[in-house]
């Protein structure tokens, strides 16, 4: 499929579901080994997929759970949970629900006044100055820096990913289908100061109420309009790197596409850039009406990356977003970026060591002997997962721990039939990362991550996204989907052909250490339907069917060690009937693979966050695109959603109001542990 294909399906009604196909569009050609190809070496491609594994087979990638078959006299014995809450009842309508007990508030939402000075948000006249001072669009990753030693105030770190003009624009519709003929310059600027990032102080009252702080001293807004940030690691001031706006090749305005993320240990917000390619343009069409990129020098790194998508027209009216005046601009985007809350003067940094992918997120843990550790998943179809190991140890030097994200290893995963997993460093000079192969340097290698990746010979996967680790050198590996994956290239790791619904690796790092460059993988679940043979989902039995989930796509662990899932299924969740939603997943003993439901969206929306404060009373999800992803398959809607005509006008229900993306904090009744007795 062809970006013309996309822009011209009549099956395709709004921008978030142009970019799920976009991402149908695999960019690696290193499909000799991918991840099912791993899994079939290891246990047989035909029992699995007939779902017929061994007793050895299943209980090394399932547990022993795998083999629990319930029967009439075991009816109600369950095994034990450590999740304490009545399950919800799976779904789709307009608005969004939580288990019994539980309260779920609308903290945040698109165009909430979030500086002192800020106007009140007006849909019907919106201004990119407005936008600066209010809560942005598409709220993703959520993290919570606290204030004081109570965790009663603090400042929420929030990512805003992309805009969908269709719902958020009065009279405009869906414009990346047409030419953009309705976006302006105002237009586009709104847009702009609509991406990027939040930081909002919250703070909750003696009745256990959370609430904004509007004139809070540390409020700020990021974004790819005005934000000035640095670059720094291996690839600062490459020649790559330079720019007509920054010759030095150090600097860089804005952020784009910031998906999941993360927090230091030190409290500062790491924002990942995810799918940075689909900003950028280029005038020369060919034939087709594809990117002509051929006359371009770095023609081969921009197909490998997918640049210019050409999803925004920012190209039409920012140098700085066309690649036929700025060749060098994409290699400043793709990356890790950090922002110290605390100060909101700062300047944010791009640190390259991370490397450059469509990051999905940036979680971090510390390892045995302190040093900080990164998982990151390259969200792409056949793309990668990869973890970052500082030089350095974590300390009480706030200032100094930053070095961290600028010293240390790249890791790439290769996954083994045998059930290692393999991190292969990405450090010029060893193996293929040579000048012979096109690396003159380490900055050449981190530009070019995907490529090095490639030639040393990773397991590609199912478009890997979030990463959680654990504390005790367990890690969890969400894989969302890969309907592109043929019979032929399943393996161990990725171990089911056209997946619409994905699975979860769990990793066991040697020694319990997180730095380490070798482990153990098996598979905790491999999601879908379990009631439909052709699926082939794994689940312990004791999951209801309100609990099975498709595309698994962020994660929390929770104070208490507990696994939390949250779904992006996009416009497929007509084929499982259910909302998008996060999920509590045992992970231990006979309840592993146990999977309830907590909390689902309004139609159309996708589940961001979740994070647990420390005390684990608060629970923050974020709900993206309400009202846009797959409403032709809502009963009693069935067509596209519209400013004008949507399906769901969540949060407000206000009939002078559009859906609006929002954050969600969710309480216990009365006080008290999130689903703990």
């Amino acid at each position: 499929m062809t970006r013309s294909d996309i822009m011209n399906d009549p099956s395709i009604g709004n921008k978030a579901e142009a970019f799920e196909a976009f991402d149908d569009i695999p960019t690696n050609p290193n499909l000799s080994r991918t991840i099912g190809d791993v899994i079939n070496a290891r246990f047989g491609r035909r029992d699995m997929l007939r779902g017929m594994l061994g007793v050895s087979a299943s209980t090394a990638l399932f547990g022993t759970a795998a083999l629990i078959a319930p029967t009439k006299s075991e009816a109600g014995a369950k095994a034990a949970s450590r999740y304490v809450f009545d399950e919800l009842t799976s779904g789709n309508d307009a608005t969004h629900h939580v288990a019994e007990g539980y309260d779920a508030n609308v903290l945040l939402r698109w165009g909430d006044p979030i500086i002192a000075d800020a106007p009140e948000f007006d849909v019907m006249n919106q201004t990119a100055a407005a936008q600066l001072k209010q809560f942005g669009y598409n709220n993703d990753y959520v993290g919570f820096v606290p204030l004081n030693d109570e965790g009663t105030r603090g400042l929420l770190c929030v990512n805003h990913e992309y805009t969908n003009e269709e719902v958020m624009f009065p009279g405009l519709g869906r414009q990346d289908s047409n030419g953009f003929a309705g976006m302006t310059p105002d237009l586009i600027d709104i847009e702009m100061a609509a991406h990027g990032g939040s930081v909002v102080e919250i703070a909750k009252d003696s009745a256990g109420a959370w609430a904004v702080v509007r004139d809070g001293k540390m409020n700020r807004r990021i974004s790819p309009l005005q934000t000035a940030m640095t670059l720094d690691g291996p690839a600062a001031g490459h020649h790559r790197l330079q720019t007509n706006d920054d010759p030095a090749g150090l600097n860089v305005i804005g952020t784009i596409n910031n998906c999941a993320g993360g927090l230091t240990p030190w409290g500062t917000w790491l924002m990942a850039e995810e799918n940075f390619h689909g900003y950028f343009w280029t005038d020369k069409l060919d034939g087709a009406g594809k990117p002509d990129i051929s006359a371009q020098p770095e023609a081969a790194q921009m197909a490998r990356y997918g640049v210019p998508g050409m999803w925004y027209a920012w190209g039409q009216h920012y140098d700085r977003y066309n690649i036929d005046k700025e060749p060098n601009m994409p290699n400043k985007f793709g990356w890790v970026v950090e922002v110290d809350p605390m100060d909101p003067t700062s300047t944010p940094i791009k640190h390259t060591a991370l490397g450059r992918f469509r990051h999905e997120g940036a979680e971090t843990t510390v390892s045995t002997d302190g040093k900080l550790v990164i998982y990151m998943g390259d969200d792409n179809r056949f793309d990668y997962q990869y973890k970052y190991v500082s030089n350095g140890s974590v300390s009480d030097d706030r200032a100094a721990n930053s070095a961290l994200l600028s010293e240390g290893v790249l890791y790439v995963a290769r996954f083994e039939e045998d059930g290692i997993i393999n991190w292969l460093p990405l450090v010029h000079g060893e193996g293929p990362l040579t000048a012979e192969n096109g690396f003159e340097d380490q900055g050449d290698v981190l530009i070019d991550t995907r490529i090095a990746a490639d030639l040393l010979g990773a397991t590609p996967m199912d478009r890997p996204e979030d990463a959680q680790p654990r504390g005790d050198g367990t890690a969890y590996i969400l894989l969302t989907n890969n309907n592109k994956r043929k019979a032929g290239e399943t393996n161990a790791a990725n171990p089911r052909a056209a997946s619409d619904f994905g699975h979860i690796i769990e990793i066991k790092e040697n020694g319990g250490d997180h730095a380490a460059t070798s482990g153990t993988w098996s598979i905790l679940l491999k999601c879908g339907d379990p009631a439909i043979a052709e699926v082939g989902a794994e689940w312990n039995p004791d999951t209801s069917q309100n609990g099975w989930f498709g595309s698994p796509d962020n994660a929390a662990i929770d104070a208490d060690g507990r696994l939390w899932i949250a779904t992006d299924q996009g416009s497929k969740w007509g084929k499982t009937g259910k909302s998008d939603g996060l999920y509590a997943v045992e992970t231990e003993g006979d309840a592993r693979g146990t999977s309830k439901l907590f909390f689902r969206c309004p139609v159309g929306g996708e589940m961001c966050g979740p994070y647990f404060t420390d005390d684990g009373e608060t629970l923050f999800v974020a709900v993206q695109h309400p009202g846009t992803d797959g409403t032709k398959d809502l009963a009693g809607f069935e067509r596209e959603s519209t400013f004008e005509d949507p399906a769901t006008r969540w949060p407000d229900f206000n009939d002078k109001m559009p859906p609006r993306p929002a954050v969600v904090v969710i309480t216990r009744q009365g006080g008290g542990k999130i689903a703990v007795s």
